[in-house]
């Protein structure tokens, strides 16, 4: 695997010396029908400094023919090596360098992808170069620092439509010629390619007017809700605009829903590239549609921060990413017409449980990470980076105050366009703005790793009130390897005073906000004044701590969880219980009690499904082994009985089906899915649909009810690329030494198979109530998992060594040989990072299963 891994300290005597004005790239794509390599061609103009000196540029490619500097042919065998051209000689002034090479299409989801729809048997060809792969298709000076204009021409097969980051012009013999773009960094060009269908529109505001554009495949054209993504957009637009005090500032705006995508989405300058399952096939719920709408918010926010103004080097990553997570969730709540005005709820129920998980490894970090090099940056696209980045920046707005906080960021915009900064100029920005010193701030939040725990000391009298108040800090010890020391931060935060009214729901009747420093903060509002039912720390999720409740709100809390009148306290009690049992502090089965008894009263379905998740894990993971039947038994006859009570045709009765495939178990539950899905029984309103029936599908492979021919029939009604996803996990799925080792071998012993259907194996693979048919694959995972890693690229290397780790075997075995495979291996440290937090995994799930076990003694 060619790469050579950059050192930030290369970049920046790389960026000393170059400054680089332009591009020019000519691709032949002529041949993506049938693969292999393409012809690259990239003219690069670009200053150096006074004294000249040397340098190189990145390259990743099977051939290079021809080497030019200012007009001197190089010889490609000398100067061309790894992932890199050395660039000697270099002048000072002006010079040109040309570069002829073969490049490879990829199906690994990263440089120029190619895939074949197998229901048209047409390529699709998508670029993606976050974080160094712009250098897999034209040579580039590969940072974020080194911007330019980058002016593509490309010949395609006839027929078929090719997109960049500028607008799309008219071919001439097929050649499509793009006029330069604006300076920008070349991990946000892109290139899209293929017979696409595709939706066009306009934003008209004020004067201005932006070409939309929304592209899939043919295939997916039929299920393709254009009017509802252009809304969303739309408002996003609006409202970023007026928030940013900055017209959207590039010349169209398309959005390209693409196959096998690895990510989310990638903010290309003007040309979004979104995974296609985002064009939903099948019925969803409202969650999924919400989940799309913040990943089209996200990405329209990275135009201004990421893309207008770029970070100098990659331990900025997490600003454009925590900035772009929180501006799609403010947006969200208050955009008018907005369908989710609840999106804090989403927030403090999906991304910061995420970013609690990860604040708990071993590999925590500060959010402001310390990145050296390009090995760093890959691993590092994680819950600290995207969602505790994006708490904390909720926390400086609360701190700064929001008007404060966006005459900051216009402030920002203006000064910094089309150029490269450092954290100091944000914060430098919002300090003019708000008066407000953020040294001090940032030092704590952005330099320092781990979490808090807030708890409140509450005393009162005879009568019931409250005498004494006060939030205790914790700054727990970091986890072991984890680097840094605990830290006690400062808080802005509420609290909510709760009682229950006449109709039994739990209503907010008093609120107190408040800084919180140090470890003991008294909280004298509340002195004098009757003890309600349930106080509630960090009430409204204006800071990032973990919170616990008293031992009377807590009583209170387990008894009408489902009855807070408001879905974010609901949602922030659901995660403090979750908090509890992933610590060890709440046994799994009591954490099963809680769920049963509020989730039929939570109306939030994002939240449903989360718990969904939760329990599922928890009793998978966290569960004492000798009582897991009697809960999976106790959970999926909740599961079914929800499903035949929920209102026909909603999102919950989906919800409920999909949870109840998860671990159906008993002939019974298995003959229902079974009548399911050939109709011989229906429920009322349940659309065994497509994905539907391939979740049944699956599970019925899984228990063994299910063989090949019976997939392959499925397949056969669904003869698509997710069908062809689906059928390979469900193949994997199936309880037999057979399958196990043909999945196996189709993931390690080959490297054959695209990156989705990849990753679809290894979900089928690994089943958990398969542990003992597993159990030999553990030595196996240690014995290939180096060889895999230095052979593979990042992307298929990372799927394995995260998705095939012995998760399942909760045992002191496991971490045992953990630790002697992490001793004796030498991994670099991308790879000891990934192995050491799945370790942790099996580390809390044993303290868990200790605890749930003590409960039941």
């Amino acid at each position: 695997m060619p790469g050579t891994n950059l050192t930030r300290e290369e970049a920046r005597q790389r960026a000393t010396l170059l400054t680089v004005d332009s591009y020019e790239i000519d691709l032949d794509l002529t041949g993506a029908q049938e693969g292999g390599t393409y012809r690259s061609v990239t003219t690069v103009r670009f200053d150096v400094a006074e004294g000249g000196g040397e340098s190189f540029i990145d390259l990743v490619a099977p051939t290079v023919h021809e080497v030019t500097l200012n007009g001197d042919a190089l010889d490609p065998a000398e100067v061309f090596q790894d992932s890199r051209i050395a660039l000697p000689g270099l002048l000072p002034g002006r010079n040109i360098l040309r570069v002829a090479a073969d490049c490879a299409y990829t199906n690994t989801g990263e440089g120029l992808h190619r895939f074949v729809d197998p229901v048209d048997d047409q390529a699709y060809l998508y670029t993606q170069f976050e974080v160094p792969d712009a250098r897999r298709v034209f040579a580039s000076f590969e940072q974020p620092d080194l911007k330019a204009t980058f002016q593509f021409t490309v010949k395609a097969p006839e027929g078929w439509t090719v997109v960049s980051n500028s607008p799309t012009p008219e071919p001439k013999d097929n050649v499509w010629e793009f006029e330069p773009t604006p300076r920008i960094s070349s991990y946000i060009t892109a290139l899209i390619v293929g017979p696409y269908h595709s939706v066009h529109s306009v934003y008209e505001k004020d004067g201005q007017s932006v070409p939309l554009g929304i592209y899939c495949r043919p295939s997916l054209a039929e299920h393709l809700d254009a009017d509802a993504i252009f809304e969303v957009t739309r408002q996003g637009f609006d409202w970023f605009q007026e928030k940013f005090d900055y017209r959207y500032p590039f010349k169209k705006y398309d959005q390209l829903f693409v196959p096998e995508f690895n990510a989310g989405a990638m903010e290309n300058a003007g040309a979004v590239t979104i995974r296609d399952q985002y064009v939903f096939r099948s019925k969803v719920t409202d969650a999924a549609y919400e989940v799309r709408a913040a990943t089209i918010l996200h990405e329209l926010a990275h135009m201004w921060f990421g893309d207008l103004v770029t970070m100098e080097w990659w331990n900025d990553l997490w600003l454009n990413e925590s900035f772009a997570t929180y501006a799609e969730a403010a947006c969200q709540a208050d955009a008018p017409g907005s369908k989710w005005p609840h999106s804090w709820t989403t927030f403090a129920n999906q991304m910061k449980t995420w970013a609690y998980r990860q604040d708990q490894l071993p590999s925590t970090h500060p959010i402001m990470a310390d990145i050296s090099d390009l090995d760093d940056v890959l691993v590092n696209f994680d819950g600290i980076t995207y969602a505790k980045g994006a708490s904390v920046l909720k926390q400086l707005v609360a701190y700064v105050g929001e008007d404060a906080f966006f005459r900051g960021v216009q402030a920002y915009f203006k000064r910094h366009a089309f150029g490269n900064t450092r954290l100091s100029d944000l914060l430098g920005a919002l300090e003019e703005t708000s008066g407000r010193d953020l040294k001090t701030w940032s030092k704590a939040w952005l330099e320092t790793a781990g979490i808090n725990v807030l708890r409140p000391e509450i005393e009162t009298d005879a009568d019931g009130v409250i005498t004494s108040f006060a939030i205790r800090q914790e700054a727990p010890a970091l986890p072991a390897g984890a680097k840094g020391e605990p830290t006690l931060r400062p808080h802005r935060i509420a609290i909510g005073a709760y009682d229950l009214d006449g109709d039994g729901k739990l209503v907010r009747g008093d609120r107190v906000e408040l800084d919180v420093d140090g470890e003991l903060t008294a909280v004298p509002q509340l002195v004098g004044k009757p003890r309600p039912a349930v106080l509630l720390l960090n009430d409204d999720d204006l800071s990032y701590a973990k919170v616990r409740l008293d031992e009377q709100s807590l009583a209170v809390v387990t008894e009408h969880l489902g009855d807070f009148t408001e879905s974010l306290p609901r949602a922030l009690c659901w995660a403090s219980a979750w908090d509890m049992t992933r610590d060890a502090e709440l046994a799994t089965r009591d954490y099963l009690s809680l769920v049963l008894s509020g989730i039929g009263k939570e109306s939030d379905i994002g939240v449903v499904q989360s718990l969904h998740r939760q329990v599922k894990l928890a009793i998978d993971q966290y569960a004492a082994p000798t009582a897991r039947e009697a809960l999976l038994t106790r959970w999926t006859e909740a599961t079914l009985a929800h499903l035949r009570a929920a209102e026909a045709g909603s999102d919950h009765q989906l919800a409920w089906a999909r949870a109840f495939a998860a671990t159906a178990r008993t002939p019974e539950q298995l003959d229902l899915l079974d009548a399911l899905l050939d109709g011989t029984q229906t429920i009322e309103g349940l659309a065994v649909d497509t994905e539907l029936r391939w979740a049944f599908v699956q599970r019925l492979a899984a228990v063994g009810r299910f063989g090949g021919s019976e997939i392959a029939a499925e397949y056969e009604r669904d003869k698509t690329a997710a069908g062809e996803r689906h059928a390979a996990t469900a193949r994997a799925a199936r309880p037999t030494e057979a399958a196990k080792a043909e999945a196996w071998e189709s993931v390690v012993e080959s490297d054959k198979l695209p990156n989705a259907v990849q990753e679809a194996v290894i979900a089928g693979f690994v089943q958990t109530d398969q542990r003992e048919l597993l159990a030999a694959y553990t030595e196996r995972y240690f014995e290939a998992l180096k060889g895999v890693w230095e052979s593979r690229s990042h992307e298929m290397a990372q799927q394995i060594a995260v998705g095939l780790y012995p998760a399942v075997q909760v045992s002191q075995e496991t971490l045992d040989r953990t630790d002697a495979w992490l001793a004796a291996a030498e991994p670099n440290a991308a790879l000891r990072r990934l192995v050491s937090e799945s370790r942790s995994g099996i580390e809390r799930a044993l303290k868990a299963q200790a605890a749930d076990a003590a409960a039941a003694e």
